[in-house]
């Protein structure tokens, strides 16, 4: 895939990272194929429910900041901008706040503008006509080289449908004949969180869209009630030779852990150079992240407890082991997983209403 087309979506529920860990992230991951970061996590409430209300100084300036550390890695800056239900009445004041936002991210030097409609309602018999129209709104005043666009229902999973009403029929068929040729869309697959991604699949997406789908990969993502008990730490299901040929791109949605984050990260960057096995490119991303030869033996060890079991099958007694096991190093990777064995990373269901 190239390198453009492959990249990282923060766009995840529950507390952000920090600007360190964002700019550590894509230092390394442009060395291994990363080309792009695109900032959304749903804790930003000004890229959300508050996408209409001036944003922060404080926070223009570290965004800006960002923005040139990227640039400065060869890495395209990215925005994920939710204007929260505005195609429900997309009038004069929408527009003008839209607008200003937009012009905002132009002045930053935003190269990847991703416009994100998901989790939020979307029982509209005309939701296709109405997204659209915004669409062509934020092509016509966005300087970004890349415009994007994640659809309500981005998936096949009837989930969706159950909660944020039922899709309309063609919804995806009337989207991909009324939106610019040129703006990509965003696809988790035949589920929200989809283990592989199969080419008659994405051929039949892509037919639906009127162009390949851009892959919006839940892996290693770890956000909400459920996840967050585990650490997803395993190298990515290999699907590259199915993604290069009948994707768009491929963006990976991270864990609340960005250290451990990079391990199955590199992994995807190894699969998308080689058909590589899995195992193999696991164990080397281990190695090249923690650089503790002791350490890795026992993330590698413990793989399966963190990804499989999860938090919540561990007794009292084996949560005090691994504890006393890493709290040995002094080391990022090893403090995230201290973090979660201490429930740090624990999430509830408020957070899914960010």
């Amino acid at each position: 895939m190239r390198k453009e087309h492959l990249g990282i979506v923060e766009g995840y529920f529950g507390t952000p990272w920090t600007w360190t860990a964002r700019k550590k992230v894509v230092s390394a991951l442009s060395e291994k194929g990363y080309g792009f970061f695109i900032y959304a996590p749903k804790a930003d409430q000004h890229l959300r429910k508050k996408w209409d209300k001036p944003y922060p100084a404080k926070k223009q300036r570290e965004l800006q900041g960002f923005v040139g550390h990227c640039k400065k890695h060869g890495v395209q800056p990215g925005i994920g901008l939710s204007p929260y239900e505005a195609y429900m009445d997309f009038n004069e004041d929408k527009k003008k706040a839209l607008k200003a936002r937009i012009d905002m991210f132009n002045k930053m030097g935003i190269e990847r503008l991703a416009i994100l409609f998901d989790d939020m309602k979307g029982d509209l018999p005309d939701l296709a006509a109405r997204q659209a129209e915004i669409m062509d709104f934020v092509r016509q005043h966005s300087t970004a080289e890349n415009i994007m666009m994640c659809p309500s229902y981005y998936s096949d999973d009837p989930i969706l449908d159950k909660v944020f009403g039922a899709r309309s029929d063609n919804y995806l068929e009337d989207l991909g004949k009324l939106l610019d040729p040129a703006i990509d869309i965003f696809w988790t697959g035949e589920k929200v969180c989809s283990a592989s991604y199969s080419p008659t699949h994405l051929k039949v997406t892509a037919k639906k869209l009127g162009r390949k789908p851009f892959i919006w990969d839940n892996y290693p993502v770890n956000d909400g009630p459920k996840m967050s008990n585990f650490l997803h730490i395993k190298a990515f299901n290999n699907s590259a030779a199915a993604l290069e040929k009948y994707a768009n791109g491929h963006a990976v949605n991270p864990a609340l852990q960005p250290i451990l984050t990079l391990i199955p990260a590199l992994t995807l960057s190894d699969f998308y150079e080689a058909d590589t096995d899995t195992q193999k490119a696991f164990k080397r991303a281990v190695s090249d992240i923690v650089d503790n030869n002791a350490l890795s033996k026992l993330i590698i060890r413990d793989k399966d407890i963190f990804q499989d079991g999860g938090l919540s099958s561990l007794t009292k007694a084996e949560k005090a082991k691994l504890r006393a096991e890493y709290a040995a190093f002094n080391n990022p990777a090893a403090r995230e997983i201290l973090k979660w064995l201490d429930g740090k990373y624990q999430q509830g269901p408020e957070v899914l209403t960010q």
